[in-house]
């Protein structure tokens, strides 16, 4: 947070992209587990998650820690430096974790828009079905009276 005055200002937030890569040894309990761990640490630390992609278990390029194989996590958020920073030390503590690395996609990040853009237009509320609904139910009222009487 920056003051001026008697006016604060909130700091602006970033977007980050991280992929990390669990041991594939884990039981499926395991990965959730230790997923919901480090969405609960982005989000304590004034983080805004976008989406987690869990893209499953991959054949890995090159052997890590004698492991062939991967389950690999995509990470989306909005955060500040300090959020990747202390993301990046649980990272390196966790056993778990073979390997990981964040990209900063954008200086300045609205995440309400991020997060709108991220559900997509099927995971519309109810109002605005209902809504989209009602408009259209009187245009087909209105068009086949129009057909009828010409």
């Amino acid at each position: 947070m920056f003051c001026e005055g008697n006016v604060r200002k909130e700091s602006v937030m970033r977007q980050y992209e991280t992929i990390y890569i669990l041991k594939p040894s884990l039981s499926e309990e395991v990965y959730e587990e230790v997923i919901g761990k480090f969405n609960a640490i982005i989000e304590k630390n004034q983080g805004v998650m976008i989406k987690t992609d869990r893209w499953g278990e991959r054949t890995l390029a090159y052997q890590l820690n004698k492991f062939n194989k991967g389950f690999y996590v995509l990470l989306e958020y909005c955060g500040n430096a300090a959020l990747t920073k202390e993301l990046e030390r649980l990272f390196r503590l966790d056993d778990k974790v073979l390997k990981y690395q964040t990209v900063k996609l954008s200086d300045r990040a609205d995440p309400e828009a991020l997060l709108k853009e991220a559900r997509g237009p099927e995971e519309e509320t109810e109002v605005e079905k209902e809504g989209v609904e009602e408009e259209q139910a009187p245009a087909q009222d209105t068009t086949e009276t129009n057909t009828e009487e010409v």
